[in-house]
């Protein structure tokens, strides 16, 4: 979530397979793996590379029974295919199936299938379904973040702000949650705080690309070109040709062509320096 998680959207293999698979076991990161294991990483490599093959063999895997395993693989190959809201629709599926039995995997599940739909331009259902995450996993960071990035989206800095205020009381060394609570604060014109947040961000993390790129907007917003300019220079030089680097540059361009011309500045859903959204990694990786 943030949005880091759906970079990977692989539930860790040894994890999933094994409370989804038949006959559930802990199993331990140096074991070897079990077959249900095997097949659901071989699975998962195959549809993140090549998702048209992988989403015709996870369909097999589940009609020979591979179940849960097999269903989150699906979904991973549809993410690749481009088909954002079946995927989300089959991760909401398997999280409600789960709910139960496993409440801390369907709310990862749930997070999984906000971020789909988030892909599929969907950020009402995104909003539901991590706001039905959250009622099964409450302090689940990431899930705060997630669903407080999709109200910045909506234009409900107040909500964002609220849901924000909970995830960095539970990590406060996390400089991202600082970050995106910054530009809820300025959407909300209140610099003074903005400015708070970003420096802090800024302490825990002097090169978090989001953080700096915040702080040159708060920074031109207070008149403060020359401080403005510096930032987002350092944001280019960190994170060029990531959506932090693209604003920054869009603002060094419009400050050096028109003084007075306010800078562009991305709301909170503007997606966090890391690498570009692709499909869901398994519940449980980072």
């Amino acid at each position: 979530m943030s949005m880091t998680r759906i970079a990977t959207f692989v539930l860790s293999a040894a994890v999933l397979a094994a409370a989804l698979a038949a006959g559930a076991r802990a199993a331990r990161a140096d074991e070897p793996k079990t077959a249900a294991e095997q097949e659901y990483a071989d699975c998962m490599t195959l549809a993140r590379r090549a998702p048209s093959d992988g989403y015709e063999s996870a369909m097999a895997w589940e009609q020979k029974g591979g179940d849960g395993p097999a269903r989150h693989c699906v979904a991973v190959a549809l993410i690749g295919l481009g088909r954002n809201r079946e995927a989300a629709q089959q991760l909401e599926k398997l999280g409600a199936d789960m709910s139960k039995d496993r409440p801390d995997l369907a709310a990862e599940l749930y997070g999984q299938a906000g971020q789909a739909w988030t892909m599929a331009n969907d950020l009402q259902h995104a909003l539901s379904a991590e706001t039905a995450g959250l009622q099964l996993a409450a302090d689940d960071v990431d899930l705060l973040v997630d669903r407080a990035v999709t109200q910045a989206a909506l234009n409900d800095y107040r909500k964002a702000v609220e849901d924000l205020d909970k995830a960095q009381g539970i990590a406060p060394d996390r400089a991202d949650i600082l970050a995106y609570r910054a530009s809820a604060w300025r959407f909300l014109d209140d610099l003074a705080k903005a400015r708070t947040d970003a420096d802090a961000a800024l302490k825990i993390d002097p090169k978090n690309a989001y953080a700096l790129l915040e702080r040159g907007n708060i920074r031109r917003l207070t008149n403060d070109q020359e401080g403005a300019r510096q930032d987002w220079m350092q944001v280019v030089a960190l994170a060029g040709g990531t959506p932090a680097g693209d604003a920054a540059t869009v603002n060094l361009k419009r400050l050096d062509v028109a003084p007075g011309t306010p800078a562009s500045s991305p709301p909170p859903a503007a997606a966090p320096v890391g690498p570009a959204a692709t499909a869901p990694a398994a519940p449980g990786n980072p």
